[in-house]
């Protein structure tokens, strides 16, 4: 029998990462495998539901308690296969619509299908290299919107902004066109160029965007030491070598003896929850650093684990409108358990738990909200955000200039605090 495979949708929406050749992309919330979590209905380890006698004449059958309320679904199957004008119809693409417009109806922007294809690509892991613009979106609006660009990606240095809304590619109009559509439009080798015209608030007319596709290599975890012997941390994903690289890079900072270290979260739009576990953990001593609160009323509670290597310094939390899931749980708990201050602008707000389980004979996956998850103060921040305690905003002009002003702020934060 399979086993479920638990996502944590640490990485916000159903967003996905413009790498991989663009050739690919992934579902940023990437799967770890946790537990076994036994077998639903018609999920893993058990059959889908098939008519009573399918096209190929297979004897599978729907089960006795759903009989009934399935006979308008096999009336309209077999409709469909007697009456259509372009025959055949392709049953795979039947079968991955219905589901679609099963998980549709529930109205949750989070709960869907990925085809095979698709899941394929959701498996990429969370350090690998990839070709394309480099940048995270989300495809659960009317158009394709950028969540973050990644650091030094060609989407970063073509412009390309966190909130910008692509509303053509290559001089065609995404209107009306789902925006997973429109993100494979985006795919394409290292090298090849593809024009994005972007709507961005505030500026009144769209504009156009060139980008050339490049190998993309995201290092999960950056240092460096700053003047005033402070310490800085930026994480760029939450992947399986975030925590090995995080512990060996703070091994190396710590034995400078920084007097208070920054740790950088903007557009970090997440990963892996056992993983934002193990980063809270070298920052928060102990205690809860997330609660998940489920449907039927069960809360499950994640700890700190003990042995962190930044404890105690002073500390500050950069975040932005890219900071997402695994990363505002690491915020969230770094803030309240009062552990530092964070800087710059309200993040960006996921938080739900999603489940994906794959679906029998390589149809893709499913994937389902199946719980809140919440901060050690159950404080919940779905569609809300976590506020900073000192807001510092980045300005066009900051961008253009290539100013830090949030940076800035972190660095006087820390002085203060170490006065």
């Amino acid at each position: 029998m399979n086993k479920f495979i638990k996502y944590i949708m640490i990485a916000f929406l159903s967003i996905v990462l413009l790498t991989g050749a663009f050739s690919g992309g992934f579902i940023a919330g990437h799967f770890t495998q946790l537990s076994a979590l036994g077998n639903l209905p018609f999920l893993a380890g058990s059959p889908l539901l098939k008519p009573l006698a399918t096209p190929s004449g297979s004897p599978d059958a729907t089960p006795d308690d759903l009989e009934t309320l399935f006979v308008p679904f096999w009336e309209t199957w077999t409709l469909v296969h007697q009456q259509y004008v372009d025959q055949p119809v392709d049953d795979t693409k039947l079968m991955q619509g219905a589901i679609n417009g099963m998980l549709d109806s529930l109205g949750d922007q989070h709960t869907s299908y990925m085809d095979p294809s698709q899941f394929k690509d959701a498996n990429s892991s969370l350090s690998g290299e990839y070709e394309g613009i480099g940048a995270y979106v989300d495809t659960t609006g009317d158009f394709l919107t950028v969540i973050s660009p990644i650091s030094q990606s060609p989407a970063e240095k073509a412009g390309v902004k966190s909130g910008d809304v692509i509303i053509a590619i290559d001089g065609e109009s995404m209107k009306g066109i789902n925006p997973e559509l429109a993100r494979q439009k985006v795919l394409g080798p290292a090298g090849t160029e593809v024009i994005l015209t972007i709507q961005r608030e505030g500026v009144d007319e769209p504009f156009d965007v060139m980008i050339t596709r490049a190998k993309i290599t995201i290092a999960s975890v950056e240092n460096k030491m700053l003047d005033g012997d402070i310490a800085y941390v930026k994480l760029n994903t939450f992947g399986d070598t975030t925590t090995r690289e995080l512990t060996s890079q703070l091994k190396q900072l710590m034995a400078k003896n920084p007097k208070g270290l920054i740790l950088d979260l903007r557009n970090n739009g997440g990963g892996y929850l056992q993983t934002a576990v193990e980063v809270a953990s070298q920052f928060v001593k102990k205690g809860v650093v997330i609660s998940e609160k489920y449907g039927d009323g069960r809360e499950e509670k994640f700890n700190a684990k003990s042995g962190g290597l930044a404890t105690d310094i002073p500390l500050v939390v950069l975040i932005n409108e890219g900071t997402a899931s695994a990363s505002e749980i690491v915020a969230g708990a770094i803030q309240d358990y009062g552990r530092g201050k964070l800087v710059g602008v309200t993040s960006y707000g996921k938080g739900s738990v999603q489940l994906w389980t794959p679906l029998s004979n390589n149809q893709g996956a499913v994937r389902i909200t199946v719980a809140k998850w919440l901060t050690p103060k159950e404080r919940t921040i779905n569609e809300i955000g976590l506020a900073p305690d000192i807001v510092v905003e980045m300005t066009k002009e900051d961008y253009e200039a290539e100013r830090d002003p949030q940076l800035d702020a972190a660095i006087q934060a820390l002085l203060e605090m170490l006065k």
